[in-house]
């Protein structure tokens, strides 16, 4: 083609790429608008004649001159259509460095378009590129790199592809120019098979099963019954806790909350059924044993020694910098509380997240269809809990069961989640709290383990008692308590 460029071919000393590899690729130096630039010349795939040039400027721009469309990728012409591997690099210079640091005799070609255009350039070439054993894709270690790879992989059979990685340089021609050419071999002839995200071999296991920083960190509860069933809490999972109306959910997970800040942990609570200044009260008083949100004595008639106590409650929780409540005056919708939990895990450095409850965060929604939103929000709350690494605590409404009714007693079961299976599928844990609220001891709570996946062991826990001169429930057993009124009662 009369417009194309002619130029003299010479080494890129800057590059590290001597003459031989520039003549064997007809990569030359030329004049253009009297710039100097260099210039890759793009055969067609029969390999007859040069279609198209890229066009390289001092500044990094590119032109291109030709029909860059009825190009083979650059380089192509030099190979056959058959072998035992080929390498496949990002741009030309990096595909000059592979083959000059393999004395120009193993194959190797590049896109012509960058990261962006690869996927649809190797669909283009696919036939050819399958006539080699292993396709080696070495592009740039960078996210657009990354992403490309990810992208290219796809087109091939499994095993077929590998992927030519570098740890300390971006891409080949930085690894040459700093003397390291032996690092690119060896990521060409190291590459691993490509496997999508999430398959792992095995076999590459090993490392991390003896590594003692990677063991599981558990929290305890605040009761033994509890710990010794469920091991503790975990981050990466989801308890979550559930009962009839009435039953003290809330007081529950806010004696869970008090003992994660008490214990140095950093605490997201979103208390969706009331304000943060009752949250706060509520947290406060369980530092102090006393139920201060019962208390409407104005601030002005406290005495000085009670200001002081409820001072240092403050400190010791809300006030520690370890708690960060979300004021959910406005929407609560599922979307607009993922994007509060990300922030309060990535923005705050909560690990730990109360949730209270799920089923005010689908309630409102317009379709109605409650079961479809909960398995929704059940399946993002999930994928966020593992991509976040925090560890959440969950409040969850049962549905009515036949006959006696929660309030009354009745065991809690899997089956009388309320609106979806996705709750008992996508919980680690799930926790049943029974009492029944008009019997002989209505501030007796049952914590029934309903799920277990840690250790799968379930059934009855512990027995909590509420108290309420202080407003905590403490670990118990309501066959003592009998005995100890018995007893009292023989005294008189």
């Amino acid at each position: 083609m009369s417009d194309l460029l002619q130029g003299e071919v010479r080494a890129l000393n800057k590059r590290g790429i001597n003459e031989a590899t520039c003549r064997k690729f007809g990569y030359r130096v030329a004049t253009f608008n009297g710039q100097t630039v260099q210039v890759a010349d793009y055969w067609d795939p029969e390999g007859k004649a040069v279609v198209a040039q890229k066009v390289r400027f001092a500044n990094k721009d590119f032109r291109v001159l030709g029909d860059i469309k009825q190009a083979g990728l650059f380089g192509q012409h030099l190979w056959r259509d058959r072998g035992k591997m080929i390498v496949v690099t990002e741009g030309e210079i990096d595909a000059l460095t592979v083959s000059q640091l393999q004395d120009n005799k193993w194959p190797v070609v590049s896109i012509p378009n960058g990261a962006q255009g690869a996927k649809k350039t190797l669909s283009k070439h696919l036939d050819w590129l399958l006539g080699f054993d292993t396709i080696v894709l070495f592009f740039d270690n960078d996210e657009p790199g990354r992403k490309a790879v990810e992208e290219c992989a796809s087109l091939f059979p499994p095993g077929r592809c590998k992927v030519a990685r570098m740890a300390s340089f971006k891409d080949p021609n930085e690894a040459l120019q700093a003397n390291k050419g032996g690092e690119v071999i060896d990521a060409i002839w190291g590459a691993k098979a490509y496997r999508p995200d999430g398959i792992v071999s095995g076999s590459d296991l090993w490392d991390s099963l003896i590594n003692d920083d990677e063991l599981v960190e558990t929290v305890p509860y605040p009761w033994d019954g509890l710990n010794e069933i469920t091991r503790g809490l975990r981050k990466r999972e989801l308890v979550t806790v559930t009962a009839g109306s009435g039953i003290g959910k809330s007081a529950i997970v806010r004696e869970i909350g008090h003992h994660l800040i008490r214990d140095g942990e950093t605490l997201g609570m979103l208390m969706l059924e009331e304000s943060t200044k009752r949250t706060a009260k509520g947290l406060m008083g369980i530092a102090l044993n006393k139920p201060i949100h019962l208390d409407l004595t104005p601030w002005s008639e406290l005495s000085d020694e009670e200001r002081e106590a409820r001072r240092a409650a403050y400190e010791a929780t809300v006030g520690s910098g370890r708690l960060f409540l979300y004021d959910h005056f406005g929407s609560t919708e599922i979307e607009n509380l993922l994007n509060r939990v990300r922030y309060l895990v990535k923005g705050c450095g909560c690990g730990w997240i109360i949730l209270d409850h799920l089923s005010i965060v689908v309630s409102g929604l317009d379709d109605g269809d409650e079961r479809k939103a909960i398995d929704v929000a059940m399946t993002k709350l999930r994928t966020l809990i593992q991509e976040t690494g925090c560890g959440m605590i969950m409040v969850s409404h049962l549905k009515r069961p036949e006959g006696r009714g929660h309030e009354e007693g009745a065991k809690t079961s899997l089956a009388q989640l309320r609106g979806s299976h996705a709750i008992a599928q996508l919980s680690d844990i799930v926790l049943g709290a029974e009492r029944d609220q008009q019997g002989e001891n209505p501030n007796i709570t049952l914590i029934r383990v309903l799920k277990n996946r840690f250790t799968g062991q379930t059934g009855p826990a512990c027995y909590l008692k509420y108290d309420p001169e202080t407003g905590r429930l403490s670990e118990t057993h309501p066959a003592l308590d009998e005995r100890e009124q018995d007893d009292g009662e023989d005294e008189f």
